[in-house]
């Protein structure tokens, strides 16, 4: 089986993929000084309680967007799992799709991987809307290129900033408000819908500025841990794809 590894700026997730199918996924805290040892004997126990063991797996894929964080991982594949580990955007997983960008080698491994993953989805031009540390949105024309996009503060991000920088504002949940009023009656109240509502119509108004920048039909298809939360209340999304970063290592994996 593969393990597919997705190293973010805040979590590094896992996946124990089988003939392209999602057997088991598991998330930890990004934290580069976390070492080989420490993933191994993390993963030795989950993978027992999913019922699976560490010989199970015969090969290793990892995006990351942590330079840092990727030396460890290769020591796991190459000391735990007895493989040596594919890097995605390196030999012999090369990208396989135009990045058509001022500056190709700074795009995102996972942005990359999400467009490779979206292209073999779905079809037509694309919009992938992806909700990590960053929201980023990126563009993949009809025929897979890969044309450039947009970064912007996640939505956890953009709350931490404000919460720090105002010393009588209080820590609030990431959570839709009660109703759809956008006159808040507390400081809570204002805060959420600031945030929330504020956030939902950024994402539909960066949305219709770069449909109309394609000028052709145009699908949205939404990744990331908070996709679920705003497809509830827009109806910008025309597919949710909660494990497209992990489908497309998937993917790059099968190719050789």
């Amino acid at each position: 089986m593969l393990l597919a590894v997705d190293a973010g700026n805040t979590n590094v997730v896992f996946a124990l993929v089988d003939n392209g199918a999602i057997r088991a996924r598991w998330r930890i805290a990004t934290d580069p000084r976390r070492t080989a040892d420490e993933y191994a004997v993390w993963l030795n126990q989950l993978l027992m309680l999913e019922g699976f063991a560490m010989a199970d797996v015969d090969a290793v894929i990892i995006a990351t967007v942590v330079p840092r964080a990727l030396h460890n991982l290769e020591v796991l594949a190459s000391k735990y799992f007895k493989v040596t580990p594919l890097i995605a955007g390196q030999a012999p997983v090369e990208w396989g799709i135009a990045l058509d960008v001022a500056e190709p080698a700074s795009v995102g491994a996972d942005r990359v991987v999400n467009a490779i993953a979206a292209h073999h989805l779905y079809t037509g031009d694309l919009i992938v809307i992806d909700f990590g540390t960053a929201t980023t949105f990126d563009v993949v024309d009809y025929s897979g290129a890969y044309k450039g996009g947009i970064i912007a503060p996640g939505i956890n991000l953009s709350l931490d900033a404000l919460v720090s920088a105002a010393a009588k504002l209080p820590r609030i949940a990431i959570a839709a408000p009660e109703d759809r009023s956008v006159i808040g009656r507390t400081t809570e109240a204002q805060m959420q819908i600031g945030v929330f509502w504020g956030y939902v119509a950024m994402i539909e108004g960066l949305v219709a500025r770069m449909r109309a920048e394609i000028g052709r039909p145009v699908r949205v298809i939404s990744t990331g841990g908070l996709a679920v939360l705003f497809d509830a209340h827009t109806d910008i999304f025309d597919a949710i794809a909660p494990d497209l970063t992990i489908q497309g290592l998937a993917l790059m994996h099968g190719r050789i």
